[in-house]
């Protein structure tokens, strides 16, 4: 990997674009985003930040920050349908590769914070997230822009396109680290030189606990936060995508039931906008099966980002959930957690955490085993809590690294503020060995 000498107008100011799958409605994707630009305003508060998304007005509303589309077309979709929508999404790919080379060409680095950006977890074409990232990484290159893939999620991809798409890309970007370990697998195996390549925990970590949190629920029993998803299965699943989806949901229902009828109220967490639908089908099933229920016994509110959600989620005693970043923010706060994963990142964070025998697929889940593991789970709660107070300790540390890193990539000159000054050394010998 190349790197590139910083001129005197990015030693005064940098100038740092982000690029990512924000403003769409996933809260953690939006999370990740959020981390990142805490970490830059507190370590460079003068840098000029400039945002490549599908969202650019949701990213702008929440976060205050320039922001541009990533696709052409979302400037023009608006009433556009059939053949003249064909004929503005066909203009907008051809056109894409150039405004993002524009866009590329103004930054003196771009950082993809987080997230999935080399998974194929859900559905996904070729064409879509992977073809925009190729686009970012190559102009970086043409035009000396360092781009730093951060802390990223990847995973085996079947279709051969879309693979050789997402493995190119990744090869162009001058630094990369992995959330876990079968992330940077996944790129290894794709034929990408992962030799240098390091681990660091999900950026979401970053985020700051909220402060205090009351309960909201007036019983006695233990509050259950219970994180779902509008899951239709992966990238590979599109014909059964509706069978896996109502299976699920079923499943979903009865364990809610199950926990209410245990004496366990209920506080139901989403993690994207379209997850939405799932909640109102528990509710109104929970509602034709216990019509006496106090209403007080499950809570159902919107959530519009992980620092919202998190300040819900500290004040339930127990999660069980499907959302990475459900799992994350669940973690984050100490809570006993049971994953449903929808991919391999949800095992490899609680394998990481020590919890491995409290994971199920969502593909296969068996509520039976769900119940006995939640009940070793309640049981073993103080202890787990113990376990992973420490975990969060080195989380912690991990992160304080790796933004050390990053202060090296976006100033070589050694001048940085707030977080990062402590370690910057360390860091900037790092990146001499990573970059």
């Amino acid at each position: 990997m190349t790197s590139v000498q910083a001129g005197p107008r990015r030693a005064a100011r940098p100038r740092i674009g982000l690029f990512g799958l924000f403003g769409s409605g996933n809260i953690g994707n939006d999370g990740s985003l959020e981390a990142m630009l805490a970490y830059i305003r507190a370590t460079f508060p003068r840098a000029e930040v400039e945002v490549l998304c599908p969202g650019p007005k949701r990213v702008k509303a929440a976060f205050g920050v320039a922001s541009v589309p990533v696709r052409w077309y979302i400037r023009h979709a608006d009433g556009a349908s059939g053949f003249g929508a064909i004929a503005l999404k066909t203009v907008g790919k051809i056109a894409d590769p150039f405004r993002i080379a524009a866009w590329v060409r103004r930054q003196d680095v771009i950082i993809v914070p987080g997230t999935g950006i080399l998974e194929a977890t859900l559905p996904l074409r070729p064409w879509g997230t992977p073809y925009e990232l190729l686009s970012v990484c190559a102009s970086g290159r043409l035009f000396r822009t360092k781009v730093a893939l951060v802390s990223v999620g990847s995973n085996p991809v079947k279709q051969r396109l879309t693979r050789g798409v997402i493995a190119a890309a990744a090869r162009l970007a001058n630094y990369r680290t992995y959330r876990d370990a079968q992330s940077r697998d996944a790129l290894r195996r794709c034929g990408v030189d992962t030799s240098r390549d390091r681990l660091y925990p999900d950026i979401a970590f970053a985020l700051p606990e909220p402060s205090s949190a009351s309960r909201d629920v007036a019983t006695e029993g233990r509050t259950v936060g219970v994180g779902v998803m509008a899951y239709f299965g992966g990238n590979d699943d599109r014909r059964h995508a509706s069978e896996m989806h109502l299976a699920y949901t079923d499943k979903m229902k009865t364990f809610v039931r199950w926990l209410v009828e245990t004496g366990h109220p209920v506080r139901l967490f989403t993690g994207d906008d379209v997850d939405a639908s799932v909640v109102q089908e528990i509710v109104a099933d929970l509602e034709a099966h216990r019509p006496d229920l106090d209403p007080s016994w499950f809570v159902a509110e919107p959530v519009s980002s992980l620092t919202n959600l998190m300040r819900q989620m500290a004040s339930v005693d127990m999660v069980v959930a499907t959302r990475y970043h459900n799992v994350v923010c669940a973690l984050k706060l100490g809570k006993p957690t049971v994953s449903i994963g929808y991919s391999g990142k949800n095992d490899a964070l609680m394998a990481d955490c020590g919890l491995s025998d409290f994971c199920q697929s969502a593909r296969s889940l068996d509520i039976d085993k769900l119940i006995e593991q939640f009940t070793e789970m309640e049981c073993r709660s103080g202890e787990l809590v113990r376990a992973a107070a420490e975990r969060r300790k080195q989380y912690a540390q991990r992160i304080d690294e790796q933004f050390s890193i990053l202060s090296a990539l976006i100033r070589p000159d050694g001048e940085v503020k707030g977080r990062a000054r402590g370690a910057h050394r360390a860091g900037s010998e790092m990146s001499r060995t990573t970059l």
